[in-house]
């Protein structure tokens, strides 16, 4: 085990989050940062990828899959491969509570460039989910980015509306028929571009059926913003 797997596996155990000053990945001094510089430039960048769905694709050129059958969502904007150790970071955000790296992830969107937007919408939760965690790991990011870039956060933007069962526990075919009518949206979005933010996209089902609901609201454009995003199909 690498030092810095061993720290996030020891920060699993204990449920112990981020000190202030050194690294949460090597324990390298980091400042005010949870990263050092080293560990931070050595998070896994994607590859040219779809600029649809932001799987790998020669010259950055638009997927076979998505030029057969675009998604409803227009455009995605992935950190980084959902791969170690962003991997564990995001988790260690949405399931241990290190609340600091939502700052984090969020300072991260916003140190380069960013597409124009007039609205940043977080994956929304099921109040029982919701009530389970007691935060929305989406909302966390999107709310650290809209104070860093200026631009508007609806919160409650988008409702969950069915408590579906986590996507991750189900086969890729099934998870399209999962999110089927999971969201409702109550805003007036007409014209507007919206920003959706979460931390993993794997299928893009779930970001799928957000954004129909957002363009039946009359959203013009809606895009996917995530931390990471997964290579499997």
């Amino acid at each position: 085990m690498s030092n810095r797997d061993g720290l996030l596996a020891r920060a699993a155990r204990t449920g112990l989050g981020w000190l202030a000053g050194d690294c949460a990945l090597c324990a390298a001094h980091s400042g005010s940062e949870i990263l050092c510089a080293a560990c931070a430039a050595d998070l896994p960048a994607l590859p040219e990828d779809c600029p649809r769905c932001a799987l790998p694709s020669p010259g950055g050129l638009a997927c076979g899959a998505c030029l057969a059958d675009p998604p409803q969502f227009d455009a995605t904007l992935a950190l980084w491969v959902y791969d170690f150790p962003c991997d564990r970071m995001v988790q260690a955000l949405k399931y241990r509570g290190w609340l600091a790296l939502a700052p984090f992830f969020a300072r991260s969107f916003a140190a380069g460039p960013l597409p124009e937007i007039d609205l940043l919408v977080p994956m929304p939760l099921h109040p029982n989910r919701l009530a389970q965690r007691g935060f929305n790991q989406a909302a966390e990011i999107a709310r650290s980015l809209a104070r860093l870039r200026r631009v508007p956060f609806a919160p409650r933007g988008a409702r969950r509306v069915k408590d579906t069962a986590a996507q991750t526990d189900l086969p890729y075919e099934e998870r399209t028929r999962n999110v089927r009518g999971a969201f409702a949206c109550d805003l007036d979005l007409s014209g507007k571009r919206v920003a959706v933010v979460d931390d993993v996209m794997t299928t893009g089902a779930t970001l799928n059926e957000l954004a129909k609901v957002l363009k039946r609201a009359g959203a013009a454009r809606v895009e996917s913003w995530v931390v990471a995003r997964s290579m499997l199909r």
